[in-house]
């Protein structure tokens, strides 16, 4: 059953809203399988917060023009499932590296980050990107640690006077 030109029009809108938004995106070949595995990569996408959808690729195409995600056009060849990360940037890379663990049959091809493309093989490296809340957490460490140490380096001047005291009083003792 063919689309309507007005429900291509709604699938553009949808995925280019979703683009103009996201930090980055996975294209990856899903021949082979299930539709009980795609349901199943469709809920942990959800859970992960991740916009996932199978869309042909001259919807694609026309929905990621004027994006950061523009350099992905001309890779967009076959049968593919495209997932953007909404919440962090490793988001969708950590949920299809994920289950392609699982699924041979899940074949990445397209990873885009920041408006450039990232060799496929090196998804692990955008899986690991810290969530915003690792991120945050990191810079509050970061900017406590000078912090702790003053107060450390400040508390040990009247320590040391307390124990040069106490080994005088030994000393005479």
């Amino acid at each position: 059953m063919s689309l309507s030109i007005e429900e291509k029009k709604a699938i553009v809108a949808e995925v280019a809203s979703i683009a103009g938004e996201a930090h980055s995106a996975v294209a990856a070949e899903y021949r082979g399988l299930s539709v009980g595995q795609l349901t199943q990569l469709r809920r942990e996408a959800r859970d992960g917060g991740v916009y996932l959808r199978v869309v042909k690729n001259t919807l694609a195409k026309r929905a990621i023009e004027g994006t950061e995600f523009e350099c992905m056009k001309e890779g967009l060849v076959g049968p593919l499932i495209l997932a953007f990360s909404q919440e962090d940037p490793g988001g969708a890379a950590r949920v299809l590296d994920k289950f392609a663990k699982d699924n041979k049959q899940l074949e990445i091809k397209i990873v885009a980050l920041g408006g450039k493309l990232v060799d496929p093989k090196d998804i692990k490296a955008v899986a690991n990107l810290p969530t915003r809340d690792q991120a945050i957490s990191l810079l509050m460490a970061v900017m406590k640690a000078p912090v702790e140490k003053l107060a450390r380096t400040m508390n040990e001047v009247p320590g040391k006077l307390v124990r040069t005291v106490a080994a005088i009083k030994d000393a005479k003792a």
